[in-house]
């Protein structure tokens, strides 16, 4: 399947997705690409997405619906931790922030599995 590179390669793959993601966005909101700006809105993202994916074995035993549990549990986690730490409390605002989040991580997380699923082939022996 598409989606199911080798564990490392998943891992790797959905951490940059998730980095991205924060990276789009600062850039989308006129802000810096700093350190502090991706520990802010990139850190809460990769230890709800890791945490949960470590809960539900993800990359222990990969599958299609352990990814959307991954993504419906992890990404959710990682806007409210980062909500509580920005003490935003204005629910509309964040129910957006959380909405585009969703949208626009499982695009960024499929995009980059397809291309470490690709990456991953490549590596393997060709036999005739």
């Amino acid at each position: 399947m598409a989606l199911l590179p080798p564990p490392r390669l998943a891992a790797a793959a959905d951490a940059v997705a998730l980095l991205a993601f924060a990276v789009v966005g600062l850039l989308s909101h006129d802000h810096a690409v700093t350190n502090g700006g991706l520990a802010r809105d990139g850190l809460p993202l990769l230890g709800g997405w890791f945490a949960a994916a470590a809960l539900l074995r993800l990359y222990a035993r990969p599958s299609a619906a352990r990814l959307a549990a991954t993504w419906l549990v992890g990404v959710p986690a990682g806007v409210l931790v980062r909500a509580l730490a920005l003490g935003r409390t204005e629910v509309g605002r964040e129910a957006a922030f959380l909405a585009v989040s969703l949208a626009f991580t499982a695009l960024f997380v499929l995009a980059l599995r397809v291309l470490a699923t690709r990456a991953g082939r490549s590596r393997e022996p060709r036999h005739p």
